[in-house]
């Protein structure tokens, strides 16, 4: 199974507002830290603000944050919903699909199974749990704070 691009940023989107809870962050900063596209980040960010996960401000003191604490966002719920329910091949497709072998294919049983065992396994996973004392990715995701006063070196 691969992950769409846009559930990927979705869901380092949620991990860095996790990280950055009590605070409001800016799309600017989550580009830089996560490394993907303000463009592709407007999208997911509209998207998943739509969907409940995100609050947005507006404003020369706006930014974004979680709608909801980490422990209430399962990440099953978050790919279900970015992912919309695209199917995995095209014989799961209502419409356009060409396949000939769909009234005898025995794998789209066995397809059918391992998407509802994906899901299930992501169903036991919450925003809290990628993030919380999970100090590697505290290390990666820390806002980029301004250097402090500069050292004299001594001889």
């Amino acid at each position: 199974m691969r992950i769409t691009k846009r559930t990927n940023i979705a869901v380092r989107l949620l991990m860095y507002c996790a990280l950055n809870e009590g605070r409001l962050v800016t799309k600017s900063e989550i580009a830089e830290r996560c490394n993907i596209s303000e463009n592709h980040l407007a999208q997911v960010v509209n998207q998943l603000s739509q969907l409940g996960f995100l609050n947005t401000q507006r404003g020369r003191n706006g930014g974004l944050a979680l709608s909801r604490s980490a422990t209430d966002i399962c990440i099953g719920d978050v790919f279900r919903q970015v992912e919309g329910g695209l199917p995995m091949v095209e014989c799961f497709a209502d419409v356009d699909n060409t396949c000939p072998l769909v009234d005898a294919c025995r794998l789209r049983d066995a397809l059918t199974r391992a998407g509802e065992a994906f899901y299930g396994a992501l169903d036991g996973v919450t925003l809290e749990s990628l993030t919380c004392d999970n100090f590697d990715l505290q290390r990666i995701l820390a806002p980029v704070s301004c250097p402090g006063p500069a050292v004299a070196a001594h001889a």
